[in-house]
Parts: C-alpha cells; sequence; structure tokens
C-alpha cells in the first residue's frame, strides 16, 4: 500500500504534469521574428514550412482586384523558411495573411490578430503620419463596453459597443452621441478592431480636434443578438448574408437603441447632439435611418455607401415610405453636415449609386460634402473617413 507521503508525491506529480501540458503553449516560444519592419518601411514576413511546396502571402497593401489583394509568393531558403520582404510601406495599420499550398493560415509568430466578418488575418502597424491616430499612445482613454439592451422592435435582447470618452465616469457632464455603422457581415465588433475607433477618438480629442463624443457601435443585424461567438446561439460561422439584410427592419427599430442609450447614458439628447455615420451597408443604413428620422441627426456621414441597393424591394417597409415626403423633411428641419465619401477605385456599380444619390440631394437642393480618395473599399479608407468626419462633428 502506498504510503500518506507518496500518495501525496503521487498527487502533486500528477498535478504539475497536467498544468505543464494545459500551459504547454506558453513555454513553446517561437524564434522566428515576423513581421519585422525594417529601417527602411520595408516589411519582411517568415514562415517555417518544411514540407510546404508553395506559400504566399497576402497583405492589405497589395493591388486588388474586387475584394481581394492579389497573392504574392514568398521565397523559400535552404532551411526550409520562407520568407517575402515588401517594397517601403507608408504607415499605416496592415492586415495579411499566408496560404500554404492553397490552405489559408495566420501567422504563427505574430501573436496579434483580428476578424473581419469570418477571416481572421494578421495585423501590424507602421507609424507615422495620420497612422499616428490608429496607435494606443500615451494620452487619455476613453472606455469601452460591450452592453445588453431589450429591442421591442425585434423581441429580443441585443448586444452594443459604446465608447465613452476620457473624464466621462467622473463628471456629470452631458455628450454628444455618434452612431457608427459597420458594413455587411460586420457586427458590433467591427470599427474596434478593423475600424480602430477607439484610438481615434482618444487620439483626436487628446489633439483638441474632435469634441468629446459618446460612439455608440451597434450590430445592424436584426437576426443576431450579438457577434458571431457573443450570443446564445454559440460558436456560429460568421456570413455576409442573415435574414432581415437591408429589408428596412434594421432602420425601422433604430428607435430602440436610441432609447436605450439616452436612457442610460449622459448625452445631450437633442437633434443638435447626434450624429450618425457607417461603412458600406452602413451607409445605406444612415441614408434612410435619418430620412426615416427626419428630424433626429444634426450630422450624417456615409462612407462608402451602398446605395446601389435599392430599397424597392421591400415596399412594405414602413422605413422605405414616402422617402422622397422623408428627404424634403429633413432638409426643411435643417442640419448642419451632410457628409459623402468615396474611393475612385470602389465598386463601379456602387459608385455610381453615389453619384446618381448626389443628382438626388442636389435636385431637391440638399447642400452636401463631397469626398473622393484613391482607393476601393476598403478599411484603409474608412478609418480614413471617420478619421476627417469625427472633427467636423458638434462645433
Amino acid at each position: 500500500m502506498l504510503t500518506m507521503r507518496a500518495f501525496l508525491l503521487f498527487i502533486l506529480s500528477g498535478w504539475i504534469s497536467c498544468i505543464l501540458s494545459a500551459q504547454q503553449d506558453i513555454f513553446q516560444r517561437n524564434e522566428i521574428i515576423s513581421p519585422e519592419i525594417n529601417e527602411d518601411g520595408t516589411v519582411t514576413f517568415r514562415l517555417m514550412g518544411p514540407d510546404a511546396s508553395e506559400v504566399t502571402i497576402t497583405g492589405s497593401w497589395m493591388s486588388a482586384t474586387g475584394l481581394m489583394p492579389l497573392p504574392q509568393v514568398m521565397q523559400k531558403e535552404a532551411d526550409s523558411l520562407w520568407t517575402h520582404t515588401t517594397e517601403a510601406l507608408p504607415p499605416g495599420f496592415y492586415r495579411y495573411s499566408f496560404s500554404v499550398d492553397g490552405v489559408r493560415t495566420i501567422d504563427p509568430s505574430n501573436a496579434h490578430a483580428i476578424r473581419d466578418v469570418g477571416s481572421i488575418s494578421n495585423v501590424f502597424l507602421i507609424e507615422g503620419g495620420t497612422a499616428g491616430l490608429y496607435k494606443v499612445n500615451e494620452v487619455p482613454h476613453g472606455t469601452v463596453a460591450f452592453r445588453w439592451y431589450y429591442s421591442p422592435g425585434n423581441n429580443k435582447t441585443r448586444r452594443l459597443a459604446i465608447y465613452t470618452p476620457p473624464g466621462y465616469e467622473n463628471s456629470d457632464t452631458r455628450y454628444p452621441v455618434l452612431y457608427l455603422l459597420h458594413g455587411i457581415g460586420g457586427d458590433e465588433e467591427a470599427w474596434l478592431g478593423s475600424g480602430r475607433a477607439a484610438q481615434i477618438l482618444d487620439n483626436l480629442i487628446a489633439q483638441d480636434k474632435a469634441e468629446p463624443m459618446i460612439v455608440v457601435m451597434p450590430n445592424g443585424n436584426v437576426a443576431q443578438e450579438a457577434a458571431p461567438g457573443e450570443g446564445s446561439n454559440g460558436f456560429v460561422q460568421p456570413t455576409f448574408m442573415l435574414p432581415n439584410t437591408m429589408d428596412g427592419k434594421f432602420e425601422e427599430t433604430f428607435i430602440d437603441i436610441m432609447n436605450f442609450v439616452e436612457r442610460n447614458y449622459r448625452t445631450i439628447g437633442s437633434k443638435e447632439g447626434r450624429a450618425i455615420a457607417g461603412l458600406s451597408m452602413g451607409g445605406y443604413h444612415t441614408t434612410y435611418i435619418s430620412r426615416h428620422y427626419p428630424n433626429t441627426f444634426d450630422y450624417m456621414g456615409l462612407f462608402s455607401p451602398a446605395l446601389n441597393v435599392k430599397p424597392g424591394d421591400h415596399p412594405s417597409a414602413p422605413a422605405y415610405q414616402d422617402l422622397d415626403e422623408k428627404l424634403k423633411a429633413q432638409l426643411d428641419n435643417g442640419y448642419e453636415l451632410y457628409w459623402i465619401a468615396v474611393g475612385k477605385d470602389d465598386f463601379p456599380i456602387l459608385y455610381q449609386g453615389i453619384q446618381d444619390y448626389r443628382k438626388e440631394l442636389e435636385n431637391l437642393g440638399m447642400e452636401y460634402v463631397y469626398r473622393e480618395t484613391e482607393g476601393g473599399h476598403t478599411w484603409e479608407n474608412w478609418r480614413k473617413y471617420l478619421s476627417e468626419f469625427v472633427p467636423l462633428l458638434f462645433k
């Protein structure tokens, strides 16, 4: 029979073995440096793949066909290390992934990755210029919280993200609100991850280029409670198209979001203290929410708005009724800023939809600001648009 001392040693050794097994990833350090940002602005990527016959890299800095950048083949060195060095890259926030014999994978040497719809990509930042807005700097920081609210219009409890500015918790000040909407396939996490919204707000406020404000980032997919993996339906596969996508239901029930925010946060609570903006599908939502509630927002921002999609496919949706009259009411009620931005290389059908909408605004006599940039339907542009739009608000 085991003595008590032997029994305790046996239990202890088993416990230590389990702990080491559970934490083995902590001790398996990868000595490969990837990515390595070089002094000349080039970036070197490395991946160990002794049995691979081809490894490619796809990065957001590469030229694209449609939505996808064109991959580049990495070079294999004698020790089975695959490498690729870029040309000098301008300051910016970049994402990338590898493909090993046709199988997409992230960089095991880079712990920094984010999800965009259903794809995980590694990220890195080259400092300088406007990229300084995307960096966590030594400035006062706001607070990001994920909140649950009940939506009577959708008969479900739903999740949204809220940024409150530095000092909010220790003051009794009332703040203006920017409602910031994501694109198709996105959710309440999109602007915080790919969009760097919290960093942009922190830095602009610290530089006195933006008024302190609350930023509300809701989930624009009313079929969801929350981002994939964050709701009661578990770890579902993220998808672009969900029920009620761009059918008017989100616009109709947007009042539930505003009611929650104004009951639970110190807001100004008037048209002068509200802005709404969004990218792609979020730009579409911005257009029709601000029409459906035509005396609610003084500032509208449309970032590459998907105005090629016509609401006529859902003629019974309340948000799409009497659109001309609603737009005229929005004009008559007055507003401070109607801001539209798009990249020159965006999808032709989307680009044309924006030009058609501009004519509609001009025929009605609605003033607007139009910003056309280089690039296409990319987060690089949408971060830039947010950085330019926010300083124009609540002045």
